[in-house]
C-alpha cells in the first residue's frame, strides 16, 4: 500500500498572509488538524492545531498576545515541511512521522502538492487493522493534571510532554481529557489589557457534580474549562483492531485505558502508528 492509496485529496490550504484566525476557522469547517501553507504553486509551510493552541499562553507579555486575526499564518507555520512522494510505502510514511514527530505529511509529485497523509489516514489502513497486539501492549503512561490547574500550566505541560493530558478529580478518578483541539479551538475572552488581576468567587462543580464557591483568578482559565468529557475509555486487554475501530467511529485519536476504575495509561494514534512502522 502506498501514500497515494490513503492520502486525502484535494487538500485544504491557506496562504502565508492569511490570518491564523482564518486557518483556525478552516480547520473547524473541514474538521482537520493541519493546513499546508501554499505561496503560489509552492509549498511554503504547514500550520497545525498545536501552533494555534500554544499561543493561548496567558503569561506572555501583553504585546505578544495579539489576537489571532492579526497574526499571519507565516508567523506560526513550520517552514519547508517534510513531505513524501505519492509512491512512498505506508511503512515509510509511518516511520517518517515517528522520526520527525509529526502527524501529517504533504504528498508532493513533480513539485506539486497532490494530497496529504495524516495519522488518521494511516489508522484506516490495512496495516493498522492487522496489528496482532492488545491495547496493553502498546499503551503509554497517562500524563495527569488536576481539573483546577491553570491554562498556562496546561499549555506548558502539553508542550513539554508533547502529549494529551488526562484530567483527574481530587480522588484520582477520571474527569476529562485535554487534546490539541481543546487548546487550538478554545475561545478565551479576557478582560481589558492592563486591568489588574483580582480574586473573585465563582461557582465550580466538584468531583460529584455539586456546585461550590471557590476563589479563583478571574483572568485565568483552568483545565476543566478546556477539557472534553465524557472520556472514551478501553480496557488494557482489548485488541488494537477494536481500539482503531473505536477511534475512527468517534473521530478521536486516543482512548484512556481504565481497569476496575483505575487509570492504567492511554493508547493514542501515535502508539498505533509506531506499531505500523515496526
Amino acid at each position: 500500500m502506498l501514500a497515494s492509496d490513503v492520502m486525502s485529496a484535494p487538500v485544504h490550504v491557506v496562504g502565508p498572509n492569511d490570518s491564523a484566525a482564518h486557518a483556525r476557522n478552516q480547520m473547524i469547517r473541514f474538521r482537520c488538524s493541519r493546513l499546508p501553507v501554499v505561496d503560489g504553486d509552492s509549498l511554503a509551510g504547514i500550520i497545525t492545531k498545536k501552533d494555534l493552541g500554544y499561543r493561548l499562553r496567558q503569561a506572555e507579555p501583553t504585546w505578544r498576545r495579539r489576537p489571532i486575526d492579526r497574526v499571519p499564518a507565516s508567523l506560526l507555520m513550520t517552514p519547508d515541511p517534510v513531505s513524501v512522494a505519492a509512491h512512498a510505502a505506508i511503512r515509510t510514511v509511518a516511520a517518517a512521522m515517528i522520526e520527525y514527530g509529526i502527524s501529517g505529511l504533504p504528498v508532493v509529485e513533480d513539485c506539486t502538492l497532490v494530497g496529504i497523509v495524516t495519522k488518521t489516514d494511516l489508522l484506516g489502513s490495512v496495516s493498522a487493522e492487522r496489528l496482532a497486539a492488545t491495547v496493553g501492549d502498546l499503551m503509554g503512561d497517562a500524563v495527569t493534571i488536576s481539573r483546577y490547574h491553570s491554562l498556562d500550566h496546561v499549555i506548558d505541560l502539553a508542550s513539554e510532554r508533547d502529549d494529551k493530558l488526562v484530567v483527574v478529580n481530587n480522588d484520582g478518578t477520571l474527569a476529562g481529557i485535554i487534546t490539541e483541539s481543546n487548546l487550538a479551538f478554545y475561545e478565551y475572552v479576557g478582560r481589558v489589557p492592563g486591568e489588574p488581576d483580582r480574586d473573585v468567587t465563582m461557582l465550580r462543580r466538584d468531583d460529584e457534580g455539586q456546585k461550590t464557591l471557590r476563589y479563583v483568578r478571574d483572568v485565568s482559565a483552568i483545565a476543566e474549562d478546556l477539557m472534553s468529557r465524557p472520556v472514551e475509555t478501553t480496557p488494557p486487554g482489548a485488541p488494537i483492531a477494536e481500539a482503531v475501530r473505536r477511534m475512527r467511529e468517534k473521530g478521536i485519536n486516543s482512548l484512556v485505558v481504565v481497569e476496575d476504575g483505575d487509570i492504567k495509561g492511554i493508547i493514542t494514534r501515535d502508539d498505533i502508528i509506531k506499531g505500523v512502522a515496526t
